[in-house]
C-alpha cells in the first residue's frame, strides 16, 4: 500500500503471488451454434418471403422445433399447377403412343397386302411363256408396280415410325420439365417451414429497415438467404480475439484466462486458451502487421453470458508464488544494473537489486530486499 514518505511516494515491500498477464479484448460466441436463414428457392423465383410464424427471442428450443414459417400459398399453387400440367402431358403421351400403335398395325397390314400382291404377280409371271405377248407384258408391269408399292410402303413405314417417336419424345421432354417444376415447387413449399437442427436458445438477427437496424418480426418481407435467427447452445461459450504478432509468442494452449464482460463489470468467468491460429491475418491497424485469431473457452454459464458481447481477457502468462513485488516505477535502471530507493530514517538511499519477472505495472525482486522494507516510487522523477 502506497504511503507518503517525505517529498516522495513510497510503498512497503511485501510477499504475495505475482501474476504476469496480457490484456486482450474479444467477442463472445457460442461453441455450438447455427444460423437459420430464409430459404433459397429452386427455379426462377425472385419473390420475397413473408414471415407468418417466428419464434420468440430468448426462447429455449429443442432439435426439430419450428423456428420460422413463411407464407407458402404461392408455392402450393405453383406445385398444383405444375402437377396438373404433368398429368395432362402424361395423358397426351399415352394417347399418342396408342395412336402410334394403331397406325403401326395399319401400316404393317398394308405391307402384308403389298407383299401378297407381289407374290401373286410373280405367280402370274409363270404363265408368260404360254400366253399372248401383250398379256405377258401386262403381267410384267403388274409385278413391277406391286414391287414398287411394297418398297414405298416399307420406306414410308420407317419414316412414320421415326416421326411418331420424335413427337412422343417431345411430349416426354415437356413431361419431364413439368415434373421437375412440380417437384421444385413442392420442395419450395416444404422449405417454408424451418425446424431447428440443434437444441439451444433462439437469438433473433437484426436487419436494416427504415434507416436503422432492428430485429426481424412476423409479417415482414425478407429476401431469400437473409439470416433470421441464431440457435446457440448457452452451455458452452467462448471468446474470439485477435492477438498482435508481438504478443502471440507468449500464448500457449491451456493457459488460464480471466474473462470479464464489458456490459456486466461484476461478472467474471474462468477460462483457458483453447486454440491458436497457425496463420496470421492482416491487422486492422496496418497492412504490414499481422494478427492471429485465438479462441478462449469459458468455464461455467450465466443468463447474461450471451453471444456478441464484448469481453476483456487477462491471459496468465506466468505465476510466481510468495514473491517480493514492487511497483515498476520504484525501480531505476542504470545500464544492466537495477536500484531501488530504500528508506533510511528520514531519507532514502539506493540499493542494488536483482529483478525477476515483470508485467506492465509491477516487477519481482529476486534478491537485494526483504519484506517490510519501504521503497520510494517515481524514482526516475524524484531526488535521492
Amino acid at each position: 500500500m502506497a504511503e507518503s514518505g517525505g517529498r516522495q511516494d513510497s510503498v512497503t515491500v511485501s510477499r504475495r503471488d505475482f501474476v504476469r498477464s496480457v490484456r486482450l479484448s474479444g467477442t463472445v460466441e457460442a461453441v455450438q451454434s447455427t444460423t437459420v436463414s430464409a430459404p433459397r428457392l429452386s427455379g426462377p423465383n425472385t419473390m420475397s418471403l413473408v414471415i407468418t410464424r417466428l419464434i420468440r427471442p430468448g426462447s429455449a428450443v429443442k432439435r426439430g422445433d419450428l423456428i420460422v414459417e413463411f407464407d407458402r400459398q404461392q408455392q402450393i399453387t405453383n406445385a398444383l399447377d405444375r402437377r396438373a400440367e404433368f398429368q395432362e402431358l402424361e395423358q397426351q403421351i399415352r394417347k399418342r403412343e396408342a395412336q402410334e400403335r394403331a397406325a403401326a398395325a395399319k401400316d404393317e397390314s398394308e405391307i402384308k397386302v403389298a407383299e401378297s400382291s407381289v407374290s401373286r404377280a410373280e405367280l402370274e409371271m409363270l404363265k408368260n411363256p404360254m400366253i399372248a405377248k401383250i398379256s405377258a407384258e401386262k403381267n410384267t408391269l403388274a409385278r413391277e408396280q406391286a414391287q414398287a408399292t411394297l418398297a414405298q410402303l416399307k420406306t414410308t413405314y420407317e419414316l412414320k415410325r421415326k416421326a411418331a417417336e420424335a413427337d412422343i419424345q417431345i411430349l416426354r421432354i415437356r413431361r419431364d420439365r413439368a415434373e421437375n417444376a412440380m417437384r421444385m415447387a413442392e420442395a419450395n413449399a416444404e422449405r417454408m417451414a424451418i425446424l431447428s437442427p440443434i437444441g439451444g436458445m433462439a437469438v433473433l438477427k437484426s436487419i436494416w429497415k427504415s434507416n436503422s437496424m432492428a430485429e426481424v418480426q412476423e409479417g415482414e418481407e425478407i429476401r431469400a438467404g437473409m439470416p433470421i435467427v441464431d440457435i446457440v447452445d448457452p452451455n458452452a461459450m467462448r471468446v474470439r480475439t485477435r492477438v498482435n504478432q508481438g504478443d502471440i509468442n507468449e500464448l500457449r494452449v491451456g493457459q488460464p484466462v480471466r474473462v470479464g464482460l464489458d456490459a456486466y463489470p461484476d461478472l467474471h468467468f474462468p477460462g483457458a486458451v483453447a486454440q491458436i491460429s497457425p496463420l496470421g491475418v492482416m491487422s486492422n491497424q496496418s497492412n504490414k502487421l499481422r494478427a492471429f485469431v485465438v479462441l478462449i473457452n469459458i468455464e461455467g454459464s450465466h443468463a447474461n453470458l450471451m453471444p456478441d458481447l464484448s469481453a476483456s481477457l487477462d491471459v496468465v502468462l506466468a505465476q510466481t508464488p510468495a514473491a517480493l513485488v514492487v511497483p515498476l516505477d520504484a525501480v531505476r535502471q542504470d545500464g544492466e544494473r537495477a536500484f531501488v530507493s530504500v528508506q533510511q530514517g528520514s531519507g532514502f538511499s539506493d540499493r542494488p537489486v536483482t529483478l525477476g519477472a515483470k508485467n506492465a505495472h509491477e516487477v519481482v525482486i529476486a534478491s537485494g530486499l526483504e519484506a517490510g522494507t519501504v521503497v520510494a516510487r517515481n524514482v526516475s522523477r524524484g531526488t535521492r
